[in-house]
């Protein structure tokens, strides 16, 4: 379906980068060439293949090669070249393909990886002869775990003709929620667009020079935007639909970026690396609340907690067992709220704050405080207390100069009259906008495996000043 499409497309573009449009057929012809290539190496059905590198046309035709010769894509961002030896033992990968900064064919470098232990269940996955996706969470609470796709089976739900979009290409590689927006693209004609950073200056520049009418991205992002004022020198004109998940959305920053933008829709997606990504609908521009599910999908909620049955889920995990019931059913660990039919997400199960006994949702206070005069971004966490439990503290950034202390007075101040005091954070540490965001343009709740010296002394003032 994927190449009929493309094929039946072949005069039309189907990427943009550094100014420059490239067509189907381009994109064919630049698959062709990497299938000639990977076959002469002994690169084909079954074959786990990592490649290391940002989208480009010839990273995304090398994906489209694998697929189309049966393998099974790794891909990986520079930022993954830390834990790169554990990503490729879990997955089992037996060749490498590392780009060079420019992204092109000609300067990247093939490396057989020998005869690495392979994984049980790619063994069986082999045997139905579809081609593979692996990609990996985040693993910021714990070890990295490897999810194995079936592509076939995520590709299906872009059977039905949709229109096609002059999409940001934003969410990475390695994320699922950026494979689905590529698959989206080249599924339904429409146009992927290649930005070399994630930067609000650059991505700014992209919708511009590219005319884009879609921007796939993260709360967290919007808040970047918001901060750096770079969405004022750029014609954004051209936008027609922002998206944005991954994570809470504070009413802030729907506020702010319903404002800045008035003629542009704002719709909020839902979906899960496990599961694949849900068709969602909000009844109006700027609520919170959406409607979830749509073909292939099915929810409940169990004790506030949304639970999922999907269709294109994966196939497993490679490394840890599988969180889908014998029924089909897996607990998301995102905390709901429901009315009509229609849910508003709370935040995880797993990054609830327990304050002498009271829930306390770090969405709730982050909105709070990005309400407050010069606030532009919020993360709120939980450090250990002794007679608590836990203590409510928050890192702040701010959009001009403020003396630190007298800023987190104020703001301290300000949460005293807009929440009940357990939830009032008693720590407010004032940092750069760039330390509360990873390299996936989400929020960064944890910071290194323990306490930093600056936590430590946290520790300190909070058992001093008990509440």
């Amino acid at each position: 379906m994927l190449f009929e499409r493309m094929t039946a497309r072949a005069g039309e573009p189907a990427l943009f980068r550094d100014g420059a449009e490239v067509s189907f057929d381009g994109l064919l012809s630049r698959v062709a060439a990497w299938e000639r290539d990977l076959l002469e190496r002994g690169i084909g059905a079954g074959t786990v293949c990592a490649f290391a590198g940002d989208y480009a046309p010839d990273t995304i035709a090398l994906m489209l090669a694998i697929m189309r010769l049966g393998g099974i894509s790794l891909p990986l961002t520079p930022a993954a070249e830390q834990g790169l030896l554990e990503l490729l033992a879990i997955s089992g990968a037996q060749w490498l393909i590392r780009f060079s900064d420019n992204l092109d064919r000609a300067g990247a470098s093939v490396e057989p990886l020998g005869a690495p232990a392979q994984n049980e269940l790619i063994e069986h996955f082999r045997a139905t002869g579809h081609p593979g996706l692996i990609v990996f969470t985040s693993g910021s609470s714990g070890r990295p775990k490897g999810i194995l796709h079936d592509f076939d089976r995520v590709l299906g739900k872009f059977a039905v003709k949709r229109p096609g979009w002059r999409t940001i290409l934003f969410l990475s590689i390695d994320h699922f929620g950026g494979i689905n927006t590529l698959m989206a693209c080249l599924s339904y004609g429409g146009v992927g667009i290649c930005v070399s950073q994630r930067t609000p200056d650059i991505v700014c520049g992209a919708v511009a020079s590219a005319r884009a009418t879609l921007l796939p991205t993260t709360p967290t992002f919007l808040n970047m935007l918001r901060a750096s004022g770079t969405w004022r020198l750029h014609d954004l004109s051209s936008l027609r639909l922002i998206t944005y998940g991954a994570e809470p959305m504070p009413e802030a920053t729907l506020k702010w970026i319903g404002e800045a933008v008035p003629n542009v829709e704002l719709k909020q997606t839902y979906g899960l690396s496990e599961l694949g990504v849900l068709h969602s609908q909000s009844p109006e521009r700027r609520s919170l609340w959406l409607r979830i599910g749509g073909h292939g999908f099915e929810t409940r909620i169990v004790d506030n907690v949304l639970h999922i049955r999907s269709e294109s889920n994966m196939v497993g995990y490679l490394n840890a067992p599988s969180p889908i019931d014998e029924d089909g059913w897996m607990n998301t660990g995102d905390m709901v709220e429901m009315r009509d039919g229609m849910v508003r997400f709370l935040g995880r199960t797993s990054e609830v704050l327990n304050v002498g006994g009271q829930k306390v949702f770090p969405a709730e206070v982050e909105n709070v405080l990005l309400g407050a005069e010069g606030v532009v971004e919020a993360t709120v966490f939980g450090r250990r207390h002794a007679l608590l439990g836990q203590a409510v503290c928050a890192r702040v950034s701010l959009a001009r100069g403020e003396d630190a202390g007298a800023a987190a007075e104020r703001l301290r101040l300000y949460c005293l009259e807009r929440l009940a005091k357990f939830k009032v954070p008693m720590r407010i540490e004032v940092v750069q906008h760039s330390a509360q965001a990873n390299e996936r343009s989400k929020k960064v709740r944890r910071v290194g495996e323990g306490p930093s010296a600056e936590e430590r002394l946290m520790d300190r003032s909070i058992k001093e000043n008990p509440v």
